[in-house]
């Protein structure tokens, strides 16, 4: 797996839109198990394109060649550093926590907040997967552990007494965390494996399913981008008062399948010259657009729909897809997720169109899924 993306450089600043974007408060993000199943491999992808597949003991044992004594008692031996000593309690930086181990990030700073305990505390994790939980009832306690989403290291303890908006308090040893400031380059393991990209097409239901079709695309998400209210409902949505699009998250493997690829094959799935509506449906939320992250994605982009307002098959026909960057991502509800593929019911999309556009036969629509 390639981890130089099309959307630039490796940066902490990177890292912290790709966490915008792949969080939602109320509602998953992805599917219920927080990870992505590839069609290579046993590799699983987290909502936020890191690879999450299970750390090899050997993996492990490497890397702790690397590590002090302490972090290995906390990481390896579910340790737990004595209150206020931990050299990030303090920490105002902005920046990404990730785990000392893999070095998968784990929390953002924004979400860092003093508790009080003498622990570094959060009240949200980074993205779904990357934290598991686990009941632990050590020292005549019930409590819930959390652990690295892929290498399994022992993090802290979570507990429901946070502040808003998740009422949830993630509580962390120092020396299970490793601190990158904003603006850092980012080492591997703390770099992303797949990318991601949004795009509005009409009803999310179609524009999801034709997506899901393609090789090299991991996961698709239906949800709303671009507008003015935080957790948006269905409803309100579509009332055409809150200025949302709905839109897609696509999660995908660059060295399979490339931005530019998906923006051409977006071009030709719905068609673009309609403004505020796609087939039967109206509305500002029905609107064409591309949301994108980083310049070199925005670039990208700009010239797949120059090119393809200079063919043939949009002669004379204006593409009206705006492109702009990528505001706050929110999942739809779950019973979105997936529709087509659970319903069968057809949508506006032209898969055909499509896949012909990018040069892929139409008479294999899920080739390699």
């Amino acid at each position: 797996m390639s981890s130089m993306p099309v959307i630039g450089v490796f940066t902490v600043g990177t890292i912290l839109s790709l966490a915008l974007f792949s969080f939602n408060e109320d509602r998953p993000v992805s599917t219920p198990t927080a990870t992505i199943n590839s069609d290579a491999g046993d590799a699983k992808y987290s909502s936020a394109g890191f690879d999450l597949t299970p750390w090899t003991k050997s993996q492990i044992e490497e890397r702790c060649k690397d590590l002090t004594e302490e972090q290995i008692r906390i990481t390896q031996a579910s340790g737990t550093e004595r209150p206020f000593c931990g050299t990030l309690l303090d920490n105002k930086k902005d920046g990404i926590y990730c785990c000392v181990v893999c070095r998968l990030p784990l929390f953002e700073s924004t979400s860092k907040f003093t508790s009080g305990t003498g622990w570094p505390s959060f009240y949200r994790a980074l993205a779904e997967g990357h934290i598991v939980e686990i009941e632990d009832k050590s020292h005549g306690m019930v409590r819930t552990e959390i652990r690295c989403g892929r290498c399994g290291g022992h993090l802290g303890h979570v507990f429901p007494d946070g502040p808003p908006p998740t009422g949830r308090r993630y509580c962390l040893n120092s020396e299970a965390l490793e601190f990158y400031e904003e603006g850092d380059d980012l080492p591997e393991g703390a770099r992303p494996d797949a990318e991601i990209g949004y795009f509005a097409g009409g009803c999310f239901w179609g524009v999801e399913h034709g997506f899901s079709l393609l090789p090299g695309v991991l996961d698709v998400v239906s949800g709303y981008q671009q507008g003015t209210v935080d957790r948006p409902e269905y409803k309100a949505v579509c009332a055409g008062t809150t200025g949302h699009a709905e839109s897609v998250k696509v999660v995908f493997d660059p060295d399979v399948i490339d931005f530019g690829t998906l923006c051409k094959y977006f071009m030709y799935l719905h068609d673009p010259t309609q403004l505020n509506r796609q087939g039967p449906d109206r509305g500002t939320q029905y609107r064409s657009g591309i949301y994108t992250v980083g310049e070199k994605q925005l670039n990208t982009a700009r010239q797949v729909l120059s090119e393809v307002q200079a063919s043939e098959e949009f002669s004379g026909r204006q593409i009206v897809t705006e492109l702009e960057a990528a505001k706050t991502f929110w999942a739809a509800e779950d019973y979105h997720q997936d529709y087509i593929a659970k319903t069968g019911r057809v949508c506006h999309v032209n898969i055909p169109a499509a896949l012909k556009a990018i040069g892929r036969d139409p008479a294999d629509l899920s080739a390699g899924h």
